[in-house]
């Protein structure tokens, strides 16, 4: 224990992951859950290994990086700009406060039917899903940010007869800024869940497509099945570390970002 209390937050990430890989595979070899619902995990490992030498794998992670990247892109463009004019603008946030409470706890998978209706199964139906979910993540820390700006600052900024476009640049980006990456990154996670949920119940090209796929293709595929749910895990993971690392580098002056002491 004193060495795993001593070791770096990444490292002690790589010891669980070994830790899980480990119990993955014991428990089907002990008997505990038969092999044939929960492969061992060299048999998994196998088995990504056979994927990764095909084409269809690489032309389905595209297509599901491809929806998750737009998507994102339009929820952190859309969510960023609205909760910055409902934050500035109180009338604005007092007048839309409850249709925002009303609409964001709809669940996005509620909107599949309409989804399949207006686009069937193309890509556009997977963005409709991931932008409307990543939206309300990005919205909701926004107007966090916004309203968490110093109320000294404001009443100096008004005596300097600061504009808009100077407040906004000076006042309120520098407050709003932490909670607009906090939200990217939160979005980043539920726009991947939405892309993969959507290829897997639209059937959409991408993962979840294939992971479709191989759940109706027999017991055969199994390992094939559990081998793209851990690539989407690990793709997970790996969107969490690069937006963590960007978090890191553009907030550097932020308390979040400081090592204790």
């Amino acid at each position: 224990m004193r060495v795993l209390r001593g070791l770096p937050g990444w490292a002690l990430g790589l010891v669980g992951l070994a830790g899980l890989a480990a119990l993955l595979e014991v428990v089907p070899r002990s008997g505990l859950v038969q092999a044939k619902y929960l492969p061992p995990f060299s048999t998994l490992v196998r088995a990504l290994g056979q994927q990764v030498g095909t084409r269809g794998f690489w032309s389905a992670l595209g297509h599901t990086l491809l929806a998750w990247a737009i998507g994102l892109a339009i929820a952190v463009a859309a969510g960023a700009a609205v909760g910055l004019l409902l934050g500035s603008v109180r009338f604005l946030h007092a007048a839309t406060a409850s249709t925002v409470e009303f609409l964001r706890p709809i669940p996005s998978v509620a909107l599949i039917p309409l989804a399949v209706l207006l686009y069937n199964v193309r890509i556009q139906s997977t963005l409709l899903l991931v932008v409307y979910a990543s939206f309300w993540q990005v919205l909701l820390q926004v107007l966090a940010g916004v309203s968490d700006v110093d109320p000294v600052a404001r009443q100096t900024a008004r005596s300097y007869r600061l504009g808009p476009w100077a407040r906004l640049r000076y006042l309120v980006w520098p407050t709003a800024l932490p909670y607009l990456l906090t939200g990217i990154r939160l979005a980043a996670a539920v726009a991947l869940i939405l892309a993969v949920t959507a290829e897997l119940v639209i059937g959409s090209p991408g993962l979840g497509h294939e992971i479709a796929l191989a759940q109706s293709s027999g017991e055969s595929a199994v390992p094939v099945l559990y081998a793209l749910v851990l690539v989407t895990g690990l793709v997970g993971v790996a969107v969490n570390a690069v937006f963590r690392v960007g978090e890191r580098a553009l907030l550097p002056w932020h308390p979040s970002m400081r090592a204790p002491v």
